[in-house]
């Protein structure tokens, strides 16, 4: 059996989960294992997850309401002992500096881009896999 990465999504909003799901396929890149989501579109939800272990990367989207990714980034990032990497989604390119305030590890625009964020999600997916071997 192939392993398979766990990936939190977290938006208040179903299509821009929908947009991760689909610009992921099954796998963002062939030298990465298939990926799982599990799917939170509340804060309360994605410490709930993150408590609980077993993820692998977290997308975050930063235009999500009431609480932004960009919050909810930070914040994971001082509370959740070895959280995993985040991926950012930022609704400007000119947001960048936002993402690099709330230590995500990588960031990309909104509306998803399926061959940017594919990439980017590999990225991370091969770094936490080059730290756990």
């Amino acid at each position: 059996m192939q392993p398979t990465a766990t990936v939190l999504v977290y938006s208040d909003d179903s299509n821009t989960r929908e947009q991760v799901r689909l610009a992921t396929g099954r796998r963002p890149a062939a030298d990465v294992p298939q990926v799982e989501f599990v799917e939170c579109a509340t804060p309360a939800a994605v410490v709930a997850e993150l408590d609980r272990g077993g993820i692998d990367v977290c997308v975050l989207d930063g235009e999500a309401a009431p609480a932004g990714g960009m919050g909810i980034c930070r914040q994971i990032k001082d509370e959740i002992f070895d959280c995993p990497p985040v991926l950012l989604l930022i609704g400007r390119p000119q947001d960048a500096w936002l993402a690099t305030w709330s230590r995500a590890e990588a960031a990309v625009t909104l509306p998803v881009d399926p061959v940017e964020f594919a990439s980017a999600l590999a990225g991370l997916l091969r770094g936490k896999r080059a730290l756990s071997a």
